[in-house]
């Protein structure tokens, strides 16, 4: 095998004692491939994030929910949200229990509400009416809201910006006396209060500008046993040019000084939970495709692979960056550098996995690396063109490897038909 670009992978020795080469050949492609020590370690960075003794740090499944990474992410010490039932079903299988599983709901109906309230989890409403419903269903029970804060949000996208006066979610700050009557009415305890402003932020000034707001929120209610000031902790994406991490030591000061001013005054040492889903995923996953197709249409040069956006959507939907590497199976050395078009095989035009990028030649047979599609990659994947969603494989701490999902076969595609 030829490493023909493939510094980001070699510098973190992500294949372990193997190579994407073999993998491709043992499992086919596309392929998912998630590093065990990647992920411990984004574990780590969060859960040292603040200075006080309750903190917790809430995976997001969103992101990832396939249940052999969610029991690593368990076994570092992190617990879980989720978004719904299915969510909740798979965090219990990973070895969650209802107390270690935060429920955070968007415009559900009654009976998910009541599959949550049968479940024993802790509960969020994100509006009032819903806030009303949980009351109906579940009266003198322990539950919290989510908080629109106001203000702009932040996001990469806005379509992945979750606060501000544009975004569904969250209840806005003229509704707090809304909120209190329904506690009243129902005689329900407000136990916490979450939010989330966005995903992606590599800076941390409009975070902790939040967290402020959420807490001076607080403040109006004497019964709270937690507040969640959300996830949106960015990764680099473009590391082969060497974007900077997100500076967490100058947010957690930040966020720690604030936190610990609040707590003296409010008189209790009540929890504080974030809820990362990228930071901690994205990085720990490569996902590889075959290159089957390189030509030229109109002065523009294409590489067409198998990695249509049925298996990685987020540069079709977001316009996002993903950085790619190139792996050979022969010793035939590339022929200088070029721009390139990488595309799928979907029968769409926006089917785009990088667009314009200079990279060494490439040529057919190649194996492409995807770097940092462990978040919203296989969460995201769809039978689209009925094609078949890929494996997952896990690189173990030892640096050997096993299986964690198997490909869809043709049968998985009419598995449900009646």
């Amino acid at each position: 095998m030829n490493y023909i670009y493939s510094e980001v992978t070699k510098a973190n020795n992500f294949y372990g004692n193997t190579d994407p080469v073999h993998l491709a050949e043992k499992f086919g492609t596309p392929l998912y491939v998630y590093n065990e020590n990647i992920l411990r370690e984004r574990c780590r960075d969060l859960k040292g994030l603040i200075d006080y003794k309750n903190f917790f740090v809430n995976y997001s499944p969103k992101a990832n929910s396939n249940v052999e990474l969610l029991k690593i992410v368990r076994s570092e010490g992190l617990r879980v949200d989720a978004m719904s039932p299915g969510e909740i079903y798979v965090n219990q299988l990973a070895g969650f229990t209802p107390d270690e599983i935060f429920y955070i709901s968007n415009n559900v109906s009654a009976e998910e509400m009541q599959f949550a309230i049968d479940a024993g989890v802790r509960i969020s409403v994100d509006s009032v009416s819903q806030l009303e419903m949980y009351g109906r269903l579940n009266p003198g029970g322990r539950v919290a809201f989510r908080l629109n804060p106001g203000g702009t949000g932040a996001g990469h996208h806005k379509k992945v910006v979750t606060a501000g006066k544009k975004t569904k979610f969250g209840i806005e700050m003229q509704f707090l006396p809304e909120v209190k009557r329904i506690l009243k009415e129902y005689n329900l305890t407000l136990m916490g209060i979450n939010q989330h402003i966005g995903s992606l932020f590599m800076t941390g000034e409009a975070y902790v500008d939040s967290a402020k707001t959420l807490l001076e929120v607080a403040k109006q209610f004497d019964t709270i046993e937690f507040l969640d000031m959300g996830g949106g902790f960015g990764i680099p994406y473009k590391k082969q040019d060497g974007e900077p991490r997100l500076n967490l030591k100058d947010l957690g000061e930040h966020l720690s000084e604030t936190i610990n001013a609040w707590v003296k005054e409010y008189g209790r040492e009540i929890e504080f939970k974030i809820e990362p889903g990228r930071y901690i995923a994205a990085e720990c996953s490569v996902v590889l495709g075959e290159v089957h197709t390189v030509k030229e249409n109109y002065d523009l040069k294409y590489v067409g692979t198998d990695l249509g956006f049925n298996v990685l959507i987020r540069p079709a939907m977001y316009d996002s960056h993903h950085d790619i590497e190139i792996y050979r199976p022969s010793d035939i050395p590339s022929k200088g550098m070029e721009h390139v078009r990488i595309v799928g095989n979907i029968c769409e035009t926006g089917d785009i996995i990088a667009k314009d990028r200079l990279l060494p030649q490439i040529l057919e047979k190649d194996i492409l690396g995807v770097l940092d599609s462990g978040a919203y990659g296989y969460t995201m994947s769809s039978n689209y063109n009925n094609r078949l969603r890929p494996a997952e494989v896990l690189i173990e701490s030892n640096g050997g490897y096993r299986l964690i999902r198997r490909r869809d076969t043709l049968e998985d595609l009419v598995r449900n038909f009646v």
